[in-house]
């Protein structure tokens, strides 16, 4: 065994500053993290914290103290900091009292067996946030370098740039970061290492063609302690791989993209209109009438049926749905995604969204029990059967995912996906109708032309309507409800770029600098249907639309949304013309909320009856 000591002591007439000698690097195994060291080094100053290799400091000789009066043999730090394992490295300031450090290398690792005096508390916590701090630095703030990490601004010890983001609007700090340190940067949320995606290209080349290294989920606090990774959307590995295809086989089953599916879209349509004739030319708030009917649809593919619009459950569930929806918006939210373990003890806003969650978890497990009751496993009815037949197939599987918590998150998932996102895009289209009547007009026509007065809009019609397609997309462009998809997380070490980005990081793909490119949509902050046409009125796509997200963690319900958002709007509009209540220059399209999610501001729509 070798060992090392490293006797240190102050005499009555000792005046000059000594320091604590450092262990040449030979002694310390490359990537080992030195031991937890307590002294009793009297006044002193942190002034470093070394990294350090063998053959980095190569040539130094440790004297070996012969008493406690001895010093052993000092050493300068080196110019540059190696990028290895941590090392703490302690200078006084100030002659050192009677005390001795003894370190022992055994098998290339250190141990202290030091009897120290206990530091101040607030040294303590100082030496805390240096540590960390040069931990950041050292391994994530001096970006930049290819091979390592992006750029990007280095961050505070614990708070991470928190500080240098706009809480209120995270979307908007990052892309601002953007114009600083490029298209793909870092950033840590809090302790957590993040990659930024900005613009068509970058998100492309990430989602679309290193699809399988960013297929893994980051997590969301706020909604990850509603979810614990069970059911769909924050799910991993072979439970996300699973789960997603059974889902998207039964809901291929049951009519997304089919005859049947839209039938019951085109049904609930006729009820929204009739519902919305009860208005009578007064004025009124769209949401919660838009919710019911959206959500409808999802309850007849998962639950078997659809309610009326007065079933005080229903009318609940969808209250809260939406509530959760507008939560997640909130700069609570945001921090509490950020500093999950401090906001959980602090009370507010964004317990109200988990409070939300348990409630709707609630009413789901109740349908479930009611279902389970009734199953007939050889003829499901719906997407809650068909789950409980494959739970009944493979209940002597003890690896099986299909169970019942994946079955409540599963079904949370669509409801919540297949709710209010589509709810939301149609209160923005509605409200962006109202704001710019000459584009109603030109629906007006189209609709009237193709489809007439006397039947419902199909499907079918939808190759027919350029305009109203181009509508859509600019709606879906311009309100930009997620300008930031879900956190990915890459699922091995991954070259993008000239970067090497770690396993485990999270990636954060902005869809709003995706949908504003400049450089695939001119004036991007205008509202153009014609950017979705060519110079003969056709349709024409744009690479760089993206909302549904892409790549293999698109969104599973997107030809469901599509076919609801296209139904929906014809058969309104073919009832009504929207007006507003209050001036066209009163109205507003500026968001009220812009943080996870994007919601339009609450407002009052007038419905005058077409004639027929």
């Amino acid at each position: 065994m070798a060992e090392i000591s490293m006797a240190a002591a102050s005499s009555a007439g000792a005046d000059k500053a000594v320091g604590v000698p450092l262990l040449p690097a030979g002694y310390i195994r490359s990537g080992h993290r030195s031991p937890r060291l307590r002294q009793s080094l009297g006044h002193r100053k942190l002034v470093h914290s070394l990294r350090l290799d063998p053959g980095q400091l190569g040539g130094a000789e440790l004297k070996e103290a012969n008493s406690a009066g001895d010093l052993g043999t000092l050493f300068s730090p080196p110019k540059t900091f190696p990028r290895w394992g941590t090392f703490s490295w302690i200078m006084a300031s100030r002659p050192l009292h009677s005390s001795a450090v003894k370190l022992k290398v055994v098998a290339g690792q250190m141990v202290s067996n030091m009897e120290l005096v206990p530091l101040s508390p607030l040294l303590l916590l100082l030496l805390l946030l240096l540590l960390l701090w040069v931990s950041f630095t050292l391994n994530g703030g001096k970006n930049g370098v290819k091979g390592l990490l992006p750029p990007g601004p280095t961050p505070l010890p614990i708070l991470g740039n928190f500080l240098q983001l706009d809480r209120k609007n995270l979307v908007q700090s990052l892309m601002k970061m953007a114009e600083e340190y490029g298209p793909v940067f870092t950033v840590f949320l809090g302790l957590q290492r993040v990659v930024v995606l900005c613009g068509y290209q970058a998100v492309k080349e990430a989602l679309v063609d290193q699809a399988e290294e960013f297929s893994g989920r980051g997590q969301l606090p706020a909604f990850s302690k509603d979810f614990n990774h069970h059911g769909i959307v924050f799910a991993n590995g072979q439970r996300w791989q699973k789960l997603r295809r059974f889902s998207l086989t039964i809901l291929r089953n049951f009519g997304m993209g089919k005859r049947s599916i839209e039938e019951r879209i085109q049904e609930e349509a006729q009820c929204l209109v009739e519902e919305l004739r009860k208005t009578e030319g007064t004025s009124f708030d769209p949401t919660f009438l838009l919710s019911r009917a959206v959500s409808n649809v999802i309850c007849s593919i998962v639950f078997g049926n659809r309610f009326k619009y007065s079933d005080g459950k229903f009318l609940t569930l969808n209250k809260l749905i939406t509530e959760r929806f507008c939560l997640a918006s909130l700069t609570a939210a945001t921090l509490y995604n950020i500093f999950p373990e401090i906001m959980e003890k602090i009370p507010g806003a964004h317990h109200a969204g988990h409070r939300c969650s348990q409630q709707i978890i609630s009413f789901i497990k109740e349908r479930i029990q009611m279902q389970q009751a009734l199953l007939d496993p050889c003829a499901p009815q719906n997407y809650i059967d068909c789950f409980l037949a494959k739970m009944e197939q493979e209940k002597h599987n003890p690896d099986s995912e299909f169970c019942v918590e994946n079955l409540v998150m599963a079904t949370f998932n669509l409801f919540f996906a297949g709710t209010e996102t589509i709810s939301t895009t149609l209160r923005y289209s509605f409200l962006i109708l109202m704001k710019y009547p000459q584009v109603q007009e030109k629906l007006h026509e189209e609709i009237d032309r193709v489809v007439g007065a006397g039947r419902s809009p199909s499907a079918e019609d939808r190759r027919q309507m350029p305009y109203t397609e181009a509508v859509l997309h600019e709606i879906q462009r311009f309100s930009d409800i997620l300008p930031m998809a879900l956190p990915h997380a890459v699922t091995r070490d991954t070259r993008f770029r000239g970067y090497t980005i770690p396993k485990g990081t999270y990636v954060y793909p902005l869809l709003s600098t995706v949908h504003y490119d400049g450089e695939h949509h001119a004036r991007p902050e205008q509202f153009d249907p014609g950017r979705f046409l060519d110079s003969h009125g056709h349709f024409k796509k744009a690479d760089a639309f993206m909302p549904f997200s892409a790549g293999k963690r698109l969104c599973l319900g997107e030809g469901l949304a599509r076919m609801e958002l296209f139904l929906f709007l014809t058969t309104i509009l073919q009832a009504f013309t929207l007006m507003s209540p209050v001036p066209l220059g009163e109205v507003s399209i500026v968001p009220s909320a812009s943080g996870v999610s994007r919601v339009p501001m609450r407002y009052q729509l007038l419905l005058v009856p077409r004639q027929a």
